[in-house]
């Protein structure tokens, strides 16, 4: 068992807490970029329009996932005040939808190919399980997002006073570590595919569809209440998401397969 002592505050300068959290959300941030930018220059993007995509996906990506986390305590907790602009918490999906909403937004205005866009999130594709892992981890210092009780030996207890814990000083699944692994077997897939041939947008289609999946099922070891059709908001966000990109995907590859027998008879004709 995990005893959860620890302080999640990290530091205070002039009235202003940072917290573990917030040290590893940045730092997740930063890993997305770096390893997206080397993987872009391995795909020959673009590098100033990479910059460009990204900042406008970070605002996108913050403020949905800050929605999702508002509309999230608000059903949990009805009635009780919650600050709309500050950072005590965001929503996960909220940036994975945010992120290429935001995106899509900018290459209408931008006059940028929507089509273009498949290599590019190839490129974050690869990044996005590792930044996720990094910030679960920040979620496990932090003692958000922690499952229901158990009893099994993994179990942690939170017991610092600033932990964000909903069941202090009682056993909880480590459903953040749960997450960080999975991620973890995300990325590896995502790393599978990078240098195998397949159709633009595949790898970033393999890893919404992947993430989505083992989220929804560590969803049932979590303490959040049902949101609709006895399925938690993430829940529900993420089956859209598996219903929309799996037949997407399956089009992708049927096309690319098509294409790929079409040129190897026209090479042999």
């Amino acid at each position: 068992m995990i005893i959860a002592d620890w302080d999640p505050v990290a530091f205070t300068l002039a009235g202003f807490t940072v917290r573990w959290y917030g040290i590893a959300v940045s730092l997740a941030v930063l890993t997305i970029f770096v390893v997206m930018l080397r993987e872009a220059r391995r795909l020959s993007i673009s590098e100033e329009r990479l910059f460009n995509l990204f900042l406008v996906g970070l605002i996108g990506g913050l403020v949905m996932s800050r929605v999702v986390h508002v509309v999230d305590h608000m059903v949990r907790y009805p009635g009780r005040p919650i600050d709309w602009f500050g950072f005590d918490g965001l929503g996960l999906y909220g940036a994975i939808v945010g992120v290429p909403l935001a995106v899509f937004v900018y290459t209408r205005i931008a006059g940028i190919p929507w089509s273009s866009m498949a290599r590019v999130g190839d490129a974050v594709a690869l990044g996005a399980p590792l930044g996720q892992g990094i910030g679960r981890v920040g979620c496990f210092i932090n003692g958000c997002c922690h499952g229901g009780p158990t009893f099994l030996p993994w179990a942690v207890v939170y017991e610092h006073p600033h932990s964000f814990a909903e069941l202090p000083g009682i056993p909880v699944h480590p459903a953040q570590l749960y997450l960080l692994l999975w991620n973890l077997v995300v990325f590896g897939v995502v790393f599978f595919l990078r240098g195998r041939s397949k159709p633009d947008g595949a790898s970033f289609l393999s890893y919404l569809i992947l993430y989505s999946a083992g989220d929804f099922t560590v969803r049932y070891v979590r303490v959040n209440e049902a949101y609709a059709l006895g399925l938690q908001q993430a829940q529900v966000i993420g089956l859209g998401i598996i219903l929309v990109c799996v037949p997407i995907l399956i089009v992708k590859w049927r096309r690319f397969r098509a294409n790929s027998q079409s040129e190897s008879l026209s090479v042999n004709g």
